[in-house]
């Protein structure tokens, strides 16, 4: 006997339709996660607008009240009511869903924030009349006359009053407050040439100003290098490198930190695409693949990137929240940001970040001066005075060398960037003099690196030696992942991993690097497939032999405790100054330190 469902009955749920307050907080949820989202669409609708100035207030974290007010164009009368409806805006017509060139164009955000807080719209448009409208959990008021500029100011109070469960997952004041700042900074790194105010009014008075960032003038290049020195700090300007790129209909532009300035977390990683801040796995994993030559895997670059291209190349409504994108030729746009920050590293030569001569500087503390004693107030010397070996101070062990160091005589010489060798010191640092001071090196860290560079200069030049298998070894593998796997089948060969397939979605791994020796080939082809799941791309073989070829070059290059004759210093210093990367070691780490004579100086109170 057959059994009925006992979820079909009587009791069949029945198909309706939601209104119209439903579906605006349904969609609410989606596009308003936080004060900092209604943030975001509210300065992007002023952004949209055309203007120039922006000002934004918030209260408790936003919690309590967000205004936005800007200077753009404004809408008339018979607009308002109309921009509080659901789909409607004035970004797009419909027809090409592709064609996308403006910030917002799914007219969701104004319905939505109206639907769960306290809306309120003040506009006036040249030439027009100023009108105000007020929506509050979804209800809409008549349009009413208001005195203001040209521009709108758009005021929610209460968010999530509508919704009081929202406000259960929010957290504190100070981390909303954070996350709206942070907003405000990515849309002011996008727009240099537009003012941005933002305001804390929680409690009475007139609140303080969090961020200030002033309209830039200039050339873009310019206006951005202002721009981001203004919200990411006077280092960041100082230790990046301009990026100038282009490939296949995209243009890279930007600026790229140094190595040798990177930080502890990926927090410093902004990203645009057409001037539209995005948090995307596959330009991120691009970003650190452009610098996993360079850094430890503790260690994170710092960039602001941007992507402009026709639209037609990246679909931005993939997302509520147009957060995430996606380009009609992932591998290019891949391509072209570790191709882009690669050419411009290399080009920076051995220059390292100036925090690196700072922190040099800091750790430099003269030490406290004590009170001071008068000749008359010191106690008589004993008629037995001791020798000076006695009372010397002992700064280190004397032993018996057979050969003293060799130090540089101080003739003229050029005008090198590394200047010219004057001393070694502690068997392992360069003392060079500049024209403007002097320089430290590593000499140990340094030549590693050259040697590293030269290494791997050879095996571009003439391959990866590969090692057949005896015996090739069977892979396991889901027929999608033996797919994925063979689509990088021809990259995986230049790094002298042979694979083939076996037929029911195995692989046969016939050939391996024969610098890794002997390998688990099915632990390298799942991390890889791991790698690829994760980031679309990966690096694990190609990092697995650079490791290698780093380790051969640590072994290979000069040791510490090896005293250097002077023409050695200085052709380490010229050999250094030719090669790209020489700033940083193999993990990032500075390889040299140049001291200002004026910061020389100033140790001494000399300035």
């Amino acid at each position: 006997m057959v059994s009925l469902d006992p979820n079909i009955g009587e009791n069949r749920p029945v198909i309706r339709q939601l209104d119209e307050a439903a579906i605006n907080r349904i969609a609410a949820g989606e596009v308003v996660e936080r004060p900092a989202s209604a943030v975001k669409e509210l300065v992007e609708n002023a952004l949209d607008a055309g203007a120039r100035r922006i000002a934004i207030d918030y209260a408790d974290g936003g919690k309590t009240l967000i205004r936005v007010q800007d200077d753009g164009c404004g809408m008339r009368e018979d607009e308002l009511p109309l921009a509080l409806s659901r789909h409607a805006t004035s970004k797009i017509d419909g027809s090409d869903l592709l064609a996308i060139h403006t910030f917002g164009f799914r007219g969701e955000a104004l319905p939505s924030l109206g639907a769960v807080g306290r809306l309120t719209i003040a506009s006036r448009a040249e030439g027009a009349a100023g009108v105000e409208v007020s929506v509050t959990g979804g209800e809409m008021t008549a349009v009413r006359p208001a005195a203001l500029n040209t521009g709108t100011t758009v005021t929610l109070r209460d968010l999530f009053y509508a919704t009081p469960a929202r406000l259960k997952f929010l957290r504190t004041d100070r981390a909303e407050s954070q996350a709206i700042a942070d907003v405000i900074k990515r849309l002011a790194m996008a727009e240099p040439f537009v003012q941005f105010i933002l305001r804390d009014v929680s409690g009475d008075g007139e609140g303080r100003e969090v961020f200030r960032a002033d309209a830039e003038q200039g050339d873009l290049f310019g206006a951005l290098q202002g721009r981001l020195a203004r919200v990411l700090g006077r280092e960041f300007a100082e230790n990046a490198l301009p990026i100038d790129a282009e490939r296949d209909g995209l243009h890279l532009t930007g600026f790229a930190a140094l190595p040798t300035y990177s930080r502890g977390s990926a927090v410093a990683q902004y990203l645009f695409v057409n001037g539209r801040p995005v948090r995307d796995k596959l330009l991120v994993g691009a970003l650190r693949g452009a610098y996993f030559d360079f850094l430890s895997r503790d260690r994170h670059p710092v960039a602001a990137l941007f992507i402009d291209c026709d639209p037609n190349l990246v679909d931005v409504n993939v997302h509520p929240a147009k957060s995430e994108v996606r380009f009609r030729d992932p591998g290019v746009a891949r391509g072209l940001i570790v191709s882009g920050l690669r050419h411009a590293l290399a080009n920076a030569g051995h220059r390292a970040s100036t925090t690196v001569a700072e922190a040099t500087l800091g750790a430099m503390t003269p030490e406290p001066v004590g009170a001071r004693v008068y000749q008359m107030d010191r106690r008589p010397a004993p008629t037995q005075t001791p020798s000076f070996a006695e009372t010397a101070p002992v700064w280190g062990r004397v032993v018996d060398t057979p050969e003293p160091p060799h130090q540089a005589e101080p003739e003229e010489t050029p005008d090198y960037p590394l200047g010219t060798a004057r001393g070694q010191v502690h068997e392992n640092y360069i003392i060079a003099q500049t024209a403007t001071g002097m320089v430290i090196v590593d000499q140990h860290a340094a030549h590693e690196r050259l040697v590293y560079e030269k290494l791997k200069r050879q095996m571009a030049e003439s391959g990866v030696a590969r090692q057949a298998l005896l015996i090739p070894e069977i892979v396991e593998l889901s027929d999608a992942e033996c797919a994925r796997l063979m689509e990088v089948s021809e990259e995986l060969e230049k790094f002298g991993l042979g694979i083939e397939p076996f037929g029911g979605g195995a692989i046969a791994v016939r050939e391996t690097p024969a610098i890794l020796g002997t390998v688990d080939a099915r632990a390298m082809v799942m991390d890889i497939l791991d790698e690829l799941a994760d980031q679309n791309d990966s690096n694990t073989l190609q990092a697995r032999i650079e490791a290698i070829l780093s380790r051969v070059a640590c072994h290979g290059s000069i040791r510490s405790g090896r005293w250097m004759r002077a023409e050695e210093m200085n052709a380490l210093l010229r050999e250094m100054e030719a090669t790209p990367h020489s700033g940083q070691c193999n993990h990032g780490r500075p390889t040299y330190v140049e001291l200002k004579l004026g910061d020389i100086e100033r140790l001494f109170g000399r300035i």
